[in-house]
């Protein structure tokens, strides 16, 4: 699935609108969670049958269009179905109890309830809600795709405005030109003080977007709690300060996204072979010294978009265990024991000097390489090589 996502400017009344429809949507999903609670074990196709008997009962509900109605009930049944497989995988910690939504900023429709214009520069919105008609500000033409591709359509509500979205049913890899063979392959080792370093010798800075900002977020978020009156109705000078922190960790959000996004493209654009660790992200922010540096790095995006790119792009991504790849030498492969504050690797057994985290990259690329051996005892059939890329992106790829 592809998102394609547009700008829109709605009138005051079509913002009214916009809002009500998310509400409506939130009040869908937590009257069907609290059904859910209060009735133990009912499936599917009980929580559909209720969501009928709320659009009969409420004219609101009836207002907003059935399916995006649907998709409320839908949500609810990932948050369940995510909660039993948790319990059934035992999963250490908190299970992901499902919780009621009080700031629901999206309302999402399937293939009712919208209609393009000719030209697909404009939707327009069927149901009672009366939100009409939007024009889409976008560089992305939807001419290039039938209106039976796009599965869903999304509102979005942000700091910044409103945005509409377009989830269109197509492969990746149709999208672009095959890349001509590097024939490099590369071992990357992420890190804190450097963003990553890799085999090759190359080091990207750690640009610490959300450190550098946060400054301006503590001084914004201050004077936003100032204006803030506890059992009273907030002032006009409050949401206006609300809106200005929120616009901000917006501008951070997306810097860190477009990051990873850039270095990830340009890895696999440039090699036929990346290798990196599979980090345990969620238990390392454990750690309170470092929770904000990991966080602010954002290791994880950043390995989904290297699959990403690598399925796309047609190359290899590879993620193998991380065990002593700082400690081991690259050269000779004896372990040289060295604390967190040692950043230069001096083996005493071979005398290879290198960078603390080139040496763990180059061990990183030999684990792969090691691994991209074995693949040929594989017989076709045997194994789904997409199965781990399905499992991120929560889509199935054809073939």
């Amino acid at each position: 699935m592809f998102i394609y996502e547009y700008k829109v400017n709605p009138k005051p009344q079509q913002i009214t609108a916009i809002n009500e429809g998310i509400r409506t949507s939130q009040f869908v999903r937590n009257k069907v969670l609290r059904y859910w609670m209060d009735n133990r074990g009912v499936g599917k196709t009980e929580m559909f049958r209720y969501n009928t008997l709320l659009r009969k009962e409420f004219k609101f509900v009836e207002d907003l269009n059935s399916h995006a109605c649907q998709t409320a009930v839908e949500r609810v049944l990932k948050a369940v179905n995510r909660f039993y497989n948790n319990c059934k995988k035992q999963v250490p910690g908190k299970k992901g109890y499902p919780k009621f939504k009080k700031n629901t900023r999206s309302v999402e429709y399937k293939v009712s309830g919208w209609k393009l214009s000719e030209n697909k520069k404009h939707i327009t919105f069927t149901d009672k809600k009366g939100i009409g008609t939007l024009k889409l500000i976008g560089t992305r033409d939807l001419n290039f795709y039938q209106i039976d591709q796009i599965k869903r359509v999304r509102i979005v509500r942000r700091a910044d405005g409103y945005y509409v979205q377009f989830s269109v049913q197509l492969d990746p890899r149709d999208t672009v030109k095959p890349l001509t063979p590097s024939q490099k392959a590369v071992g990357i080792d992420v890190g804190i003080k450097y963003f990553l370093a890799d085999s090759q010798g190359n080091i990207e800075p750690n640009p610490q977007v959300y450190r550098q900002g946060e400054k301006r977020l503590n001084h914004l978020n201050r004077k936003k709690s100032k204006k803030y009156k506890k059992g009273k109705p907030q002032s006009r000078n409050y949401h206006k300060a609300r809106v200005r922190y929120a616009r901000k960790h917006l501008k951070v959000s997306r810097q860190r996204e477009e990051f990873v996004k850039r270095v990830a493209l340009r890895l696999i654009q440039s090699n036929d072979l990346v290798v990196y660790e599979d980090l345990n992200v969620k238990g390392m922010v454990k750690n309170r010294h470092l929770a904000k540096s990991i966080s602010d790095a954002r290791w994880s995006k950043f390995y989904q978009w290297l699959d990403y790119f690598g399925y796309k792009y047609g190359k290899i991504t590879i993620a193998v265990a991380p065990h002593n790849t700082s400690q081991n030498c690259s050269h000779c492969g004896e372990k040289v024991h060295k604390s967190l504050s040692t950043r230069t690797h001096i083996c005493s057994y071979c005398g290879f000097i290198e960078d603390r985290d080139i040496n763990a990259a180059l061990n990183i690329l030999q684990k792969g390489l090691s691994t991209v051996g074995q693949t040929g005892s594989y017989k076709l059939g045997e194994f789904n090589p997409l199965a781990p890329l399905e499992q991120s992106f929560g889509v199935t790829i054809g073939l």
